[in-house]
């Protein structure tokens, strides 16, 4: 890790938002509120999901609740951070917590895309294959399940980071963003860089690429049994289900693909910070609402739980 003049680097300084004191704590306001709300939704549905006895017992709903659990964690990778660099700047980080953060913030955004085709998965098998649905997706495989996307999420970057971690930086200590992003951190490597942006890229790609063909593949398949098996109007429960599913699907991996996958994207520093914001800040703030929003058996859940806390 040695500079050109011999020295080491130690942390790194984050640029964040360059904006003026006024707008700096509007943004520092905003942010703190939209997560203290990611977190009161996300604890909700929790509760939900692993107090109520009837949801409790539904794949679909034990998948949730692990899924709000994931984006608590994901939420609170980045934005405390942000937070306090917005309150303090500049937003200096030591070396081993901005790769700390860089692991644990792709990690968790790994575990997602396989969290999203388990929960596709589900649905598939639901829809196409009801008779063996419940042999198939049982209490028990269905945590096992679980255990596979964060195993598996947090598997992908351990190479990728090593490696990055590994790198000589002789430019400069500042990083153009307001996380430890590969791209910028790239980008101020000295060469050779070797394989690392090569083996980042496929981990990216594969994770991506595999996620999307499985999710894909799944709900290609729940839409044509619907379309199939169902008179006019006799399925709009299950459609409506559906296209909630495809509305969080759509929004993170919309995101991340414009951010990571679109040639040219990682050239442009403040739509790359816009991106970022939308799928790290913005995204988890919403999934709870559009997952629960037209979901009756959620509603009903809730409903019995705050007659339970106020009687």
């Amino acid at each position: 890790m040695g500079l050109a003049n011999g020295t080491t680097v130690q942390e790194f300084i984050l640029l964040g938002f360059e904006v003026v004191p006024q707008k700096r704590f509007t943004l520092l306001v905003v942010f703190t509120i939209l997560y203290i709300l990611t977190l009161a939704e996300n604890i909700t549905i929790i509760l939900l999901v692993f107090i109520d006895a009837h949801l409790a017992q539904i794949p679909m709903y034990i998948l949730l609740g692990n899924f709000s659990w994931l984006e608590m964690c994901y939420v609170s990778t980045t934005v405390p951070r942000m937070i306090f660099d917005l309150a303090s700047p500049p937003g200096i980080m030591s070396f081993h917590a901005c790769f700390l953060q860089f692991y644990i913030l792709f990690s968790l955004g790994s575990t997602e895309f396989f969290f999203l085709s388990a929960m596709a998965l589900d649905r598939y098998l639901a829809i196409c294959h009801p008779l063996h649905y419940l042999q198939i997706m049982s209490r028990n495989s269905c945590y096992c399940l679980v255990a596979a996307c964060w195993v598996l999420g947090f598997l992908a970057h351990i190479l990728p980071v090593t490696l990055v971690s590994k790198l000589s930086f002789c430019r400069s200590n500042i990083i153009d963003h307001f996380l430890c992003d590969p791209v910028p951190i790239l980008s101020l490597a000295c060469p050779p860089l070797g394989n690392t942006s090569l083996v980042c890229h496929l981990v990216m790609h594969t994770v991506f690429f595999g996620n999307v063909f499985v999710v894909l593949l799944s709900y290609g398949m729940v839409i044509f049994t619907l379309l199939k098996s169902c008179k006019q109007g006799s399925c709009s429960k299950a459609f409506s289900t559906i296209s909630m599913h495809l509305l969080v699907v759509t929004l993170f991996y919309g995101s991340v693909g414009g951010m990571y996958l679109i040639p040219g994207g990682e050239s442009q520093a403040e739509l790359t910070k816009a991106i970022t914001l939308f799928y790290a800040v913005i995204t988890p703030f919403l999934n709870p609402l559009i997952y629960c929003l037209r979901n009756d058996q959620v509603k009903v859940a809730l409903g019995r739980l705050l007659r339970r806390i106020l009687s």
